[in-house]
């Protein structure tokens, strides 16, 4: 019996070894996580406010600069709503209905991930410049002027972030039980009706956490909106581009002071997902 209880203790103790690979992989997760996270927030940070908040503010409320942050923000926040509204709907499509080319276009809808923003920004040109069918259809009848202009900074920004709402929404709509749709039309409730009151506050969550995703990625974006927005102050010169100005110009405390500006409703928006994520889990 003593033996047994011995041999039973031992083998209960902590392996000192598998304790030290533990905390020696926490230390690499989190090392990493500093250096290329952490770090670069707390010196944009540092940067913003090293010279004052009279620094600060004056930088970010001039009329060249607000103007950069408020174009940044609405027209994420117009592409956001779109996008959720369309990637819902695509969501819903890809996951109820069967139709050639399903697959295929299930994974074209992940080429914005992988294609560089410049070359979004050469392909949005070739489409909807003045000179092209499109672009000149437009402005010559609607006296719409798409690109160097606010509709081609939504349009651009839309085609990087079509993904996030969809792939946000799509899992969710997988594990819908379709036995309460069924039961629904069987009760005589039309289509829009069965979405509204059964599918619509299952995916609701997932639609407004893709949204703020892709509202948080277009803040950030720079390479398709360097070609398409036409960098014009006060017009369409977008807050990325403000910030690489100042910092060409070697005014690196208006483009820290916005930058940090950025960060903050960028981070913001990231943490209000991640809680709603975290909600929809334990739900």
């Amino acid at each position: 019996m003593a033996e047994a209880a011995l041999r039973a203790g031992k083998e209960t103790q902590p392996n000192p070894q598998v304790s030290f690979g533990a905390w020696g992989l926490r230390a690499m997760a989190l090392t990493y996580l500093l250096v290329l996270i952490a770090a670069p927030i707390l010196i944009i940070a540092f940067e913003g406010l090293r010279h004052g908040w009279d620094i600060f503010w004056n930088s970010v409320s001039q009329p060249v600069a607000a103007s950069a942050i408020w174009l940044s923000v609405w027209t994420a926040a117009l592409m956001a709503v779109i996008n959720t509204v369309m990637g819902t709907l695509t969501a819903y499509v890809l996951v109820h209905y069967r139709f050639p080319g399903k697959r295929l276009l299930d994974t074209v809808i992940d080429l914005p991930f992988a294609i560089p923003t410049l070359v979004t920004g050469v392909m949005l040109v070739l489409l909807y410049g003045p000179q092209t069918i499109i672009g000149g259809f437009f402005q010559q009848t609607f006296g719409l002027r798409i690109l160097f202009a606010p509709p081609g900074i939504v349009l651009a920004l839309m085609f990087i972030s079509y993904p996030f709402v969809i792939r946000a929404v799509q899992p969710v709509l997988a594990k819908l039980d379709l036995n309460q749709e069924e039961a629904a039309h069987t009760l005589g409730a039309s289509g829009w009706t069965t979405f509204r009151r059964i599918v619509l506050p299952a995916i609701l969550s997932a639609m407004i956490t893709g949204g703020m995703l892709s509202f948080a990625r277009a803040l950030g974006e720079f390479g398709s909106l360097a070609i398409v927005a036409g960098n014009i102050p006060l017009r369409t010169q977008v807050a990325t581009v403000y910030i690489y100005g100042q910092v060409e110009g070697g005014n690196l405390p208006a483009a820290s002071a916005v930058s940090l500006v950025m960060l903050l409703i960028a981070l913001v928006t990231t943490l209000a997902a991640d809680w709603l994520m975290r909600r929809r889990t334990h739900a």
